[in-house]
């Protein structure tokens, strides 16, 4: 099935015909090296041990098939621990679906478009909780559009001033109207989100995603909903068909990645690893960091994207996949399944990469950047590998950069070049290079 160079996987995520301009994936199963369902299935004991330590080889190796790629997530997040049973993953699984469930039915009840199969895109309520009785919102809340607008004018007729079309009453609670004022928004960028797919062209698939963003929206009171979280999520959709499933290998997902999302009045939330980028590229090249910021990037917004949404826009939708799981499995830290169960049960949300204090861990069963971490003697959270990929992207082009930039729009143009231009592999291994080089060099600092 495969051939001796690899087969492309763009297959398996068909891109709408008339979207002629999409970067081909650079991503290709290859027999002996991708992780294949048969090596995935071998890596399981009788009782359903997995060894990780031996998945994790095989992915850093050359991905996995996008068959099984789904449920090999599951554990690279740290929805499971590799030391858990069948059995044991079976009750957390439909614990987790009836958690989703009832906090799904809990925003139905405010908000009756949640789980009907249909999402909004215009707002639904004003600032102090009154309804907004625009034909809009009314064609999109009411399963009939026709009936909708005719509801509307047959009030008016009749002199009657409650609109038929229309769920919402006044709300009075201020959690529950901020919550309500996102969901117009995450159905603008739900719309917006990987639109070149043959798979977002079901309405179904669109108003899921919209589901599980909306549900995340009302349980994640401190972050809520931000722009990129669609483009974060809509890969889980696609690869696991359980909603509820789908859902919490997002929720993981945000366990990493939530502070960049946390905004203040005074500062963005990925402003901090900004600052790294910053002082990773001033001890690895010195020159082009002064040049940056004589041109007046020294703040590095201009990789803002990169790091909000993990490279998804930089690589083709296949390539991200790949290069997700490559991150994570460098990353991987088995304590993570412990401390974010924990968190849950304190009825706190984790945050960062994490990992579980005063336990020992094999080495083994670390993915090769958690490794080099492991090895640093300190209080401080290791920095996540996505900056270093960053860094080495920049440091890539830095001959260009020197060269050719004379302003920060020649700096976003360079970089935006990149786009369907990078290799993930080489990605991954330039930014274990650079980590390694920074620790030598901030050791001696």
């Amino acid at each position: 099935m495969w051939g001796s160079s690899g087969t492309p996987a763009d297959s398996f995520y068909e891109v709408r015909p008339e979207c002629t301009d999409v970067p081909k994936s650079r991503f290709k199963i290859k027999a002996g090296k991708t992780l294949s369902s048969r090596k995935w299935q071998a890596a399981f004991s009788p009782e359903g041990y997995l060894d990780i330590g031996k998945t994790l080889s095989r992915i850093h190796r050359g991905g996995i098939h996008p068959s099984i790629r789904g449920e090999v997530w599951e554990f690279l997040l740290g929805c499971y621990h590799p030391n858990s049973t069948f059995e044991e993953r079976e009750q957390l699984r439909q614990r987790r679906r009836i958690d989703y469930a009832r906090w799904k039915e809990d925003c139905r009840q405010m908000f009756p478009v949640v789980g009907s199969g249909r999402f909004i895109t215009a707002p639904v309520i004003t600032d102090d909780g009154q309804p907004i009785q625009d034909p809009i919102v009314l064609m999109q809340i009411n399963p009939d559009k026709g009936q909708a607008l005719s509801s509307q004018e047959n009030g008016k007729a009749n002199g009657n001033t409650t609109n038929p079309a229309s769920a919402l009453e006044p709300v009075k609670d201020k959690k529950i109207i901020q919550w309500l004022r996102t969901l117009h928004q995450i159905g603008l960028d739900v719309i917006r989100t990987d639109r070149t797919l043959v798979f977002y062209e079901k309405q179904e698939n669109l108003s899921k995603l919209w589901d599980i963003l909306a549900v995340y929206a009302w349980i994640d009171t401190d972050v809520g909903y931000c722009q990129g979280m669609s483009d974060l999520c809509s890969p889980m959709i696609i690869l696991l068909d359980d909603e509820a499933d789908a859902f919490w290998c997002f929720e993981r997902l945000m366990r990493r990645l939530r502070g960049n999302f946390r905004c203040t009045d005074n500062s963005v939330g990925v402003e901090e690893q900004l600052n790294n980028l910053a002082a990773i590229t001033q001890v690895i090249d010195p020159k082009l960091h002064q040049h940056l910021e004589t041109l007046g990037g020294g703040d590095y917004l201009f990789a803002f994207r990169m790091l909000m949404v993990l490279f998804r826009r930089e690589f083709s939708f296949c390539d991200s996949l790949y290069l997700w799981e490559m991150m994570w499995a460098l990353e991987y830290d088995p304590d993570l399944y412990g401390v974010y169960e924990d968190s849950d049960t304190d009825n706190e949300r984790a945050e960062g990469s994490g990992s579980s204090k005063g336990k020992a861990k094999s080495k083994r069963h670390c993915g090769k950047y958690e490794r080099e971490n492991m090895k640093v003697k300190g209080s401080e959270a290791p920095l996540p590998i996505s900056v270093f990929l960053v860094a080495s992207v920049l440091k890539d082009k830095s001959s260009k950069l020197l060269t050719e930039a004379r302003g920060l729009d020649d700096v976003v143009k360079i970089l935006n070049d990149i786009t369907g231009n990078l290799d993930a592999k080489k990605a991954c291994s330039g930014a274990m290079k650079l980590h390694k080089k920074y620790l030598r060099k901030a050791k001696k600092t």
